[in-house]
């Protein structure tokens, strides 16, 4: 029996956050503070959609059997597209239980 148990961390997808509300020339940071901002008044919470996350790390505990290891996936240079591969390529290879915080409600649809 293998169970993987995950946690996801993001940042608000600024090139997303660009395209949508043409903020060519703002920096990464100010485009995350608009967003925030626009969320804010329109939500009243700063908490963005999921569509307006992008992933920048997966770390992972894995137990099989008697063995547990405990790693992120990538590397400081992998995109969101690496990560997300590489987690599903690790639930492929061992058909897991999945344990998580949060997972059904944040994790899970992101990924």
């Amino acid at each position: 029996m293998h169970c993987f148990s995950f946690d996801i961390e993001t940042v608000p997808d600024v090139d997303f956050g660009r395209r949508m509300w043409d903020l060519d020339g703002l920096t990464d940071a100010d485009v995350g503070t608009a967003m925030f901002f626009r969320r804010q008044q329109a939500a009243g919470s700063e908490f963005l959609p999921l569509h307006q996350h992008r992933i920048v790390a997966i770390s992972v505990a894995l137990r099989s059997g008697e063995t547990f290891r405990v790693w992120s996936l990538g590397d400081e240079a992998a995109d969101e597209a690496e990560l997300v591969r590489r987690f599903f390529d690790g639930i492929e290879r061992y058909t897991p239980d999945l344990v998580s915080w949060n997972g059904g409600g944040f994790d899970l649809p992101v990924l």
